[in-house]
């Protein structure tokens, strides 16, 4: 089995905010005027950077909470994502561009400036009692952290929760943060129903490694916690290895699937780095101050992966791995997969569609029938 070897990493050199993911904060795509940060000469810059920017969450309203998909890519028809942005600064998220509709950077903007959706529990109960609607596995969690910090004050994961759990509705949770744990309380019931199963991100055991790629992320040991306080309280639990990084963490890939086997978990799934539009230059940036002697090594291989470009969603999320480097990757999870006795996160019995119900409270059957 291949063994983690060290990183060569880079002090963070100044410039770089602390506890931030992202390097720069570069206009989104659809900006016709573009900033850039320039120092006076006073080292107002400097001092700029020591100080950090500081998260701000603006109060959203949309008018529908429950998005619906027919991406041959993904595995599910409907999702909800109560935040825009994301505080843990993941380097790598794929979600990162979304911040340009919304004129912002993908970059530090995505990581300090989030959009929080309080009404989304409201928004929920009325979209699940409309007569014409027909349940499905809602997936949480497949665009940005929906228990990421700010969720401590906001709590609109836990709300939306209780309305999931009040209509006997089927849920499968997403998360790289140990504040699911909050929520136990709501999820074992509903798990002894078969009507919801919880996946924990992790990407690396090496602490210094997650806390350069995933700053505001719960730590590795706390995200193994969090799993095993779920599959004790009796909730089908596993992880997702993804991003696997080739060259950089996939090397960790079995010890971590043996440490969640170990745990009890029951299933895993694993993705490899994409990197879409304003994704690429950032994680770029990132790789060549933290792992510079092995930077142009772990882009040779992305771009093998994507037929010479940085993503090619038609290569890299396609049925058939056309990369040497992919196809290794792949062999080795299933192997790992098979030895442990993990099942595939799409292989597993689905869950319970035929007890979703429309509370009394809100249908009035109860009244109607004596």
């Amino acid at each position: 089995m291949a063994k983690p070897y060290p990183l060569a990493f880079k002090h963070v050199r100044p410039g770089v905010e602390k506890g931030r993911g992202a390097r720069t904060n570069a206009s989104g795509r659809y900006e016709s005027e573009k900033r850039v940060r320039v120092d006076d000469g006073w080292e107002s810059l400097e001092e700029d950077f020591k100080k950090g920017t500081q998260t701000r969450v603006t109060l959203e309203t949309p008018r529908r909470i429950v998005t619906f998909n027919t991406s041959p890519y993904v595995g599910f028809d409907r999702s909800i994502n109560p935040y825009r942005g994301c505080e843990h600064g993941c380097i790598y998220c794929y979600a990162r561009p979304t911040h340009a509709y919304m004129g912002l950077s993908p970059g530090i903007d995505f990581e300090t400036r989030l959009y929080a959706k309080p009404d989304a529990a409201q928004l929920l109960a009325g979209e699940l009692s409309a007569p014409n609607y027909r349940p499905r596995t809602i997936m949480i969690g497949t665009n940005t952290d929906a228990y990421q910090p700010i969720d401590r004050m906001y709590r609109i994961m836990r709300q939306l929760l209780l309305v999931l759990s009040d209509f006997n509705h089927p849920v499968s949770i997403l998360t790289k943060s140990s504040l699911i744990v909050r929520d136990l309380d709501i999820l074992a019931p509903m798990a002894e129903k078969n009507l919801t199963r919880c996946m924990i991100s992790i990407t690396t055991q090496d602490r210094q490694l997650a806390r350069a790629m995933e700053p505001r992320a719960p730590t590795p040991q706390r995200r193994f916690d969090a799993l095993r306080a779920l599959v004790d309280r009796g909730i089908p639990a596993g992880i997702m290895l993804g991003p696997m990084i080739p060259g950089l963490n996939d090397a960790e890939m079995e010890t971590i699937m043996e440490k969640a086997a170990g745990i009890g978990a029951g299933y895993s799934a694993y993705t490899i780095l994409r990197l879409p539009l304003e994704v690429s230059p950032l994680f770029q940036e990132w790789l060549e101050a933290f792992a510079p002697t092995r930077a142009a090594r772990i882009m040779g291989h992305i771009r093998d992966m994507n037929g010479g470009r940085d993503y090619d969603p038609l290569r890299s999320r396609g049925g058939e791995v056309k990369s040497h480097y992919a196809r290794m990757i792949m062999q080795r999870y299933r192997l790992a997969r098979t030895r442990l006795g993990l099942e595939h996160g799409r292989d597993r019995t689905p869950l319970d569609l035929s007890l979703f119900r429309v509370p009394e409270s809100l249908s009035g059957q109860g009244d109607l029938f004596g």
